[in-house]
């Protein structure tokens, strides 16, 4: 896409969308593509493989979902027994919830059916779920293997694949879990890899899964949001209590996400800010999917607060009132960072991030 052309297309209608769709995201009052939308609609929708780099809380489900939503709804037809016919693998069970949050209000009053399989719930209940069809699915790798190895999915129907956050899901180890999956694909297929971040191992990831793919950045790779006001407290490991406290009690009402490195600290944390009278919850790789669900849910409603979580919470939230995220423990790799603060500042709103050094 040129410069020139990129100036007319304002609006979701001139990317190409059908006017149905529009009106549903209007709806839901979204009026206006954001640039990474601009960028991989129009690409998508003429059915070529996408590589787009845009940072967190861009509007990165929508550039690849509506595209995808519509070429489907243009085939349409029941997907048959354990098939699928799109596939989206997502590295936490967070994001594939929040994705298929996304897109369910767009597939309303269409037969398409938007499924999630997660670890942490029953594996009996998604294999009989997998089992009438699905159009979309959105999946993490492991559970999807487990489904696979059960014989309980047939993915050779699959003619749209899409990989969100994928640098993400390599940090996490699932790139075996992807050399499992890929093979059981349909063929020919669209692919589409969206991440925040680039690196070799992402550049070897699309040449192996991407064909001849258009690559669409909006930001340069590792690029932190700019609304969103950042600042260190430098100081000893034994005054971070107090300085944390200090930071909440300056706006008791703000909905912060505190981060911490490992499950054991979030935890312990979380209880102490309890005890001291914060409205606080936690979410981390120790906690069930039902918990981890209701202390989000409790989150988004404002019933509390303040949320302490691990890196396995820095994707797939997507709450646009976050005003804080303070960085208790920093995380190792700049990555991660970026990803962590990423929660705040998001839909065009302020935000700050604060770590504690």
């Amino acid at each position: 896409l040129g410069g020139c052309h990129r100036l007319y297309l304002s609006d979701f209608l001139s990317l190409g969308l059908d006017p149905a769709l529009t009106v549903k995201l209007s709806n839901r009052g979204i009026e206006a593509p954001t640039p990474i939308q601009k960028e991989a609609i129009p690409l998508a929708l003429d059915g070529s493989d996408v590589m787009g780099l845009a940072q967190t809380g861009t509007g990165k489900t929508l550039a690849f979902g509506l595209p995808l939503i519509q070429q489907l709804l243009a085939d349409l037809g029941r997907p048959k027994l354990k098939t699928v016919k799109a596939l989206i693998l997502a590295p936490t069970r967070e994001l594939v919830n929040q994705i298929a949050q996304n897109l369910k209000p767009l597939v309303e009053d269409s037969p398409l059916r938007v499924n999630i399989v997660v670890g942490g719930q029953p594996i009996l209940r998604q294999l009989n779920m997998l089992s009438r069809g699905t159009d979309i699915l959105v999946a993490t790798p492991g559970r999807l293997i487990d489904l696979m190895d059960r014989k309980g999915v047939d993915l050779s129907t699959v003619k749209f694949l899409v990989l969100d956050e994928a640098d993400q899901m390599l940090d996490m180890g699932f790139i075996h879990a992807l050399r499992k999956i890929e093979p059981k694909l349909g063929k020919p297929r669209q692919t589409m890899l969206f991440s925040a971040t680039m690196s070799k191992e992402m550049e070897g990831l699309s040449t192996a899964y991407l064909n001849r793919p258009f690559k669409v950045e909006v930001t340069p790779p590792g690029k932190t949001a700019d609304k969103i006001e950042q600042s260190v407290i430098f100081l000893e490991e034994s005054e971070k209590p107090a300085a944390l406290r200090d930071i909440l009690l300056k706006d008791p009402q703000g909905l912060s996400i505190i981060f911490m490195r490992t499950k054991h600290h979030a935890e312990k944390l979380m209880k102490q800010l309890v005890a001291d009278g914060f409205l606080a919850a936690s979410i981390h790789g120790n906690k069930s999917q039902n918990q981890r669900d209701k202390a989000i849910a409790d989150f988004k409603a404002a019933e509390i607060n303040i949320l302490v979580a691990t890196d396995v919470a820095a994707r797939g939230i997507d709450i646009p009132g976050v005003s804080y995220v303070i960085n208790y423990a920093l995380p190792n790799v700049s990555e991660s960072y970026v990803h962590r603060i990423g929660r705040t500042a998001r839909a065009g709103r302020d935000g700050q991030a604060i770590s504690l050094c």
